[in-house]
């Protein structure tokens, strides 16, 4: 059985910084693309960021300076540095992996950006 499990989700005031990080457990054999998604209240789920497993990111407008995601292909993590949060950054953050050829998240960890 294959686990993702986010970490680092928390309340901070605006222009603060929080760092997610997710790791996959189990059996894994191999790990593509892995990315971090989110989602506001009465909202729909969007992606934030996506890097590939040769390291190729890809970012969100509305993140774009702010957020860095890398990974550690050693830990199987996958992270993301959130720098300038502001209050609309505010949701529930899930990590995504394509792993042994099929499709994971994670539970969800809740970022709140206060004003």
């Amino acid at each position: 059985q294959v686990l993702l499990v986010e970490f680092g989700g928390g309340l901070v005031q605006a222009g603060g910084s929080l760092r997610l990080s997710c790791a996959a457990s189990g059996s894994i054999f191999s790990i593509n693309t892995m990315a971090w998604y989110r989602q506001a209240l009465g909202e729909q789920r969007e992606l934030v960021a996506v890097i590939t497993s040769g390291g190729r990111t890809n970012y969100a407008d509305s993140v774009k300076g702010r957020f860095t995601i890398s990974r550690d292909n050693a830990k199987n993590t996958v992270y993301l540095q959130m720098n300038s949060l502001k209050p609309e950054d505010t949701a529930v953050y899930y990590c995504f992996a394509e792993l042994n050829r099929d499709d994971y998240w994670g539970q969800g960890t809740q970022v709140t950006v206060s004003s």
